[in-house]
């Protein structure tokens, strides 16, 4: 305990997303399990019951089961279900590793050697890691297609100068892209230590489809993310055109052998596995010349040039990484415990929605939570290409997001608020006496931020400002480093609330320039500090002094830095 009186807990929880559990499987603005572990430890003892209502990927889950507690996870979202159902579904490793091992036989059995191809250097027969795919475009000025890597690489890599091949009009990524056709591929050769890359070649086996059945789901137009991603005009109306050919072939191969495995908790580790490579074998898959990016999580883009990865690698790859997940918890568990647990840790998910949960009052010991924050993400856009192949949807009219446009869904910023208001208040009914609700958020617009405050005191809590901390999840993606450029915020505030005493204080404007003599005060206190970190801060501090909320965007922060004559560093993120 703290002179407070409240548990100790650090102002800023820093974790690295690089643990084997959080890189077993991938899904949105998931907290890594080191950052709810010292929330779980402050406020709960070995066997009692931790509740998460927007469970997500079931990291709340798998904290808990590290820590001796049970859990009781809900969540609207199939895909959330699947992987947090499958992180604490502990098998055995030599089971896993010779079924998967089947699956791959027989995938490989019916569709033959389809990442074969003949190694430039030696003549034999090599094995294709990945191939380079290249849109081509319509040069705007002559109307012929170019080959958007041709182009590229004609350049000298440099974009500025790309220019068409047969009229030397300017080009570039905006250009209507009519088709893509494969330009290199990486492959593995005996007589290469090393990867040899090499001018595509056609495999020396076409893929089959023949008999095999894959989804191809339609993505409606009045999904979010169909708007944003423009993805009529590109033509990427479905699941299935989001993946080559060859890579459906073995997405489906896989896919039905996994569908024969008889134990159901080996099947449902097999098909964790699976859901996991999804993105990665899809056209999401950004090429870059440097080195691999990432595969776009958070949307539908598909790069001018992308990578088609051997799906058969990479499922061999995820089931290694799941048998790393389970191992790095059974680890947890002896050693945070000091003793062997004989059974499977006591984690149940089950499918509901925050603001109706089928749990009986005063039946958990502690709360911790990371909702949707408003309209950062949409959830069940995102997870549609997984729940494709699970034959089992989310359904969006209960997710709890903010829409950016109208498209018919009705999903308002007063209905967001209102899902988050009765979520807190069945925290409140559901929590023991004494208990406490931690909730992590995060956003850039003071406007959602106040729409928090005041479901906060509607739901008849208050924040204690003495329990207030950040977290920071390390490594950045790209969008997350243009902050203060796109004013994106990268940190978020972990509010641990408990039931309001007396009459709630009305809210108060910040007073005259304080809002700049905080944002000053830490820029001084801090060495090379963020922008998110100072927002943060500049919330912390109003949410401790009774502030409203709604006038503090991180764009606000970023004017003060400006007019302060500092710059933020576009590589570090960091004011200099």
């Amino acid at each position: 305990m703290s002179e407070t009186g409240f548990p100790a807990l650090p102002s800023m929880v820093a974790v690295k997303r690089s643990d084997p559990v959080y890189m077993a499987h991938a899904y949105l603005t998931k907290v890594p399990v080191a950052g709810i572990v010292p929330f779980i430890e402050a406020f709960t003892s070995e066997g009692e019951i931790v509740l998460d209502p927007f469970a997500g990927s079931g990291m709340t889950g798998v904290a808990a089961a590290m820590t001796g507690r049970r859990a009781r996870l809900f969540d609207v979202s199939v895909l959330g279900r699947h992987i947090g159902t499958n992180y604490v579904n502990q098998v055995s490793e030599d089971h896993l590793r010779k079924r998967a091992n089947e699956v791959i036989d027989h995938a490989r059995e019916r569709l033959g050697h389809i990442y074969a191809a003949q190694c430039e250097i030696c003549g034999d027969c090599a094995q294709v890691a990945k191939t380079v795919w290249s849109a081509v475009m319509e040069c705007p000025d002559c109307g012929e297609g170019f080959i958007y890597y041709r182009s590229l690489e004609a350049a000298d890599w440099k974009k500025s100068q790309m220019a068409c091949p047969r009229c030397e009009a300017p080009v570039g990524s905006r250009c209507r892209r009519l088709r893509e056709r494969p330009v290199v591929d990486s492959v593995n050769c005996a007589c290469s230590r090393t990867q040899i890359e090499q001018p595509h070649r056609p495999p020396i086996h076409e893929a089959n489809s023949a008999g095999l059945r894959w989804p191809d789901v339609t993505i409606e137009k009045s999904r979010q993310m169909y708007v944003a991603s423009a993805l009529g005009r590109h033509g990427l109306t479905s699941v299935a055109s989001f993946y080559s050919q060859r890579n459906l072939c073995a997405l489906a191969a896989i896919h039905a052998a996994i569908g024969d495995v008889d134990e159901e908790p080996l099947r449902e580790k097999l098909l964790f596995a699976f859901t996991a490579i999804l993105t990665r074998a899809s056209k999401r898959y950004q090429w870059s010349r440097q080195r691999p990016l990432n595969a776009a999580n958070a949307n539908y883009y598909v790069a001018p040039v992308f990578y088609e990865w051997n799906v058969f690698d990479l499922f061999n790859r995820k089931v290694e990484a799941a048998i790393r997940s389970d191992q790095w918890i059974r680890n947890e568990r002896r050693a945070r415990l000091n003793w062997t647990p004989d059974d499977d840790p006591d984690i149940t998910y089950r499918r509901a929605s925050a603001d109706a949960l089928p749990l009986e009052d005063h039946s958990v010991d502690y709360v911790f939570t990371d909702p949707p924050f408003g309209a950062n993400i949409f959830y069940s856009d995102m997870n549609l290409f997984q729940e494709a192949w699970l034959s089992e949807f989310t359904d969006s009219a209960k997710e709890a997001v903010i829409d950016r446009v109208d498209t018919g869904e009705v999903r308002t910023a007063e209905r967001y608020e209102q899902i988050m208001t009765d979520a807190l208040r069945e925290c409140l009914r559901v929590v023991k006496p004494g208990g406490f609700i931690t909730l992590l958020f995060g956003n850039s617009s003071g406007k959602v931020w106040q729409l928090l405050q005041r479901s906060i005191a509607a739901a008849g809590l208050e924040v204690v400002p003495e329990l207030i901390a950040m977290l920071d999840k390390g490594q950045r993606s790209v969008k997350g480093l243009a902050s203060g450029f796109e004013n994106t915020a990268t940190l978020d505030l972990m509010l641990t609330m408990r039931p309001a005493e007396g009459v709630v204080s009305e809210l108060i404007d910040p007073p005259g320039t304080a809002v700049e003599e905080i944002v000053r005060q830490h820029l001084a206190e801090h060495s090379d500090p963020s922008p998110s970190l100072l927002y943060l801060e500049l919330l912390r501090h109003g949410f401790r002094n009774g502030w409203s909320l709604s006038q503090l965007d991180l764009s606000h922060v970023t004017k003060i830095i400006e007019k302060d004559h500092r710059i933020v560093d576009r590589r570090s993120a960091r004011v200099v």
